[in-house]
């Protein structure tokens, strides 16, 4: 091996001269060119973090990170959102308070707001945590809690929450660590019972135990595939400090504990004048963190979602605009599917009502709404691009025929 020259003007593994590189880098004893430089990192990369330079999944999420403020949000999700204007807002502002304290790191004294949402199913709560995310540009992955055992079941662990969310951030760990995890059906996990048993809660109270430092905030070993962790596997380190976590839950039955808590704190003189003032039939308006604790959240749980909104059940105003006023409306989506057919899509007014009607009857919120149409337009989305016609109109007839002989009537 050649000996060395002080001060060397020649990389030392390829041997090109200062004026055959665009860079040198000289110290002392060697010197070594840019191209060679790069390589090593390469190379160093591939062996010490194995799965960051082969993994890659075109993520959803490109562009810059989005900042509004809260009443540039609430009319963002106002487009895609119809009512819920009181979750909107406290949604807004958590959200905005939670990306101020990133982006002015030197403020040690704020602390991360996690958000619980608690309302029926088909109120928008997916959407609103889906349409927040999209607006601030930031990864986001939804979950769903009753896949969720604890560790060392069947089942998956919790770290697979964030395996998904750098799946959406194309694996960049930097990115991944300011995104959004919305942890769908979270009333599912709740504790199964007051008393102590015998047998473990692995999919209940173990998962809430397993989920207080995730969402809190520190550093997981995240398998980059998902599923089960091994000893010899290679982790990615993300610290879940500044992700913001979105929990939503329908908590079927809560109002039966907040009527029960309403009850018992009235006594006296003014317990008839406070009892009038109280909406019987929105109950879930009026939920706080000890009707949360007896429905089966633990203590800690919930101490780590300080912001908890709730989301009304959807009238029926609401329910007739969703059919018509958001961006992505379901009448305005059925109309471009058949305009890319060629065809031109009209539907009556009163069929509009009486899909609310069904909808109504039916108690499924606004998915209820999209189940009804599908059901009146799957026949005619099957015949239309074959007959070649240039228009479609769904009479009021028509949809009662296809609703009233379809199995999701006749379960009725």
């Amino acid at each position: 091996m050649a000996k060395k020259v002080k001060g060397s003007d020649r990389c030392v593994f390829c041997g090109r001269s200062q004026e055959e590189v665009d860079l040198l880098i000289q110290t002392e004893n060697a010197s070594i060119c840019s191209d060679c430089a790069n390589a090593a990192y390469e190379a160093a990369r591939e062996v010490l973090h194995p799965m960051e330079s082969t993994i890659r999944t075109n993520g959803r999420v490109t562009g810059e990170f989005n900042l509004k403020k809260p009443q540039e949000m609430y009319d963002f999700m106002s487009q895609y959102v119809i009512g819920q204007d009181a979750a909107k807002r406290v949604l807004a502002v958590a959200v905005y308070n939670h990306y101020k304290r990133i982006e002015n790191q030197g403020a040690d004294l704020l602390e991360k707001s996690n958000i619980l949402m608690v309302g029926p199913t088909g109120t928008g709560k997916t959407l609103l945590a889906r349409t927040i995310a999209k607006m601030l540009n930031v990864p986001f992955a939804i979950v769903d809690a009753t896949i969720l055992t604890e560790a060392g079941y069947v089942g998956e662990d919790v770290e697979s929450i964030l395996t998904r969310l750098l799946q959406d951030a194309d694996y960049d760990v930097r990115k991944a660590e300011r995104g959004i995890v919305f942890i769908d059906e979270i009333d599912k996990i709740a504790r199964k019972s007051d008393n102590p048993s015998i047998t473990r809660d692995v999919s209940g109270e173990g998962v809430q135990q397993a989920l207080l430092k995730i969402i809190e905030g520190s550093i997981v070993n995240v398998p980059p595939q998902g599923g089960r962790k091994h000893p010899e596997q290679q982790m990615i380190a993300v610290n879940t400090d500044n992700i913001l976590f979105i929990c939503g839950g329908a908590f079927e039955g809560i109002e039966r504990n907040i009527a029960q808590r309403l009850n018992t704190q009235i006594v006296g003189f003014e317990a008839q004048k406070k009892r009038a003032n109280i909406d019987k039939d929105n109950m879930i308006q009026y939920v706080a963190p000890q009707d949360l604790r007896a429905f089966g959240l633990i203590p800690e749980i919930i101490g780590r979602l300080p912001v908890i909104t709730h989301l009304n059940a959807l009238d029926r105003d609401t329910l007739r605009a969703i059919l018509t006023e958001p961006k992505n409306s379901l009448v305005k989506q059925y109309t471009e599917l058949f305009k890319i057919d060629g065809i031109k899509l009209k539907i009556d007014e009163d069929v509009l009502e009486y899909i609310v009607d069904k909808a109504i009857e039916f108690k499924l919120g606004a998915r209820g709404l999209r189940s009804i149409c599908e059901t009146i337009m799957m026949d005619a989305m099957f015949d239309a691009p074959t007959l070649n016609r240039k228009t479609f109109t769904v009479t009021l007839d028509y949809a009662k025929e296809k609703v009233e002989n379809s199995a999701l009537y006749i379960a009725q």
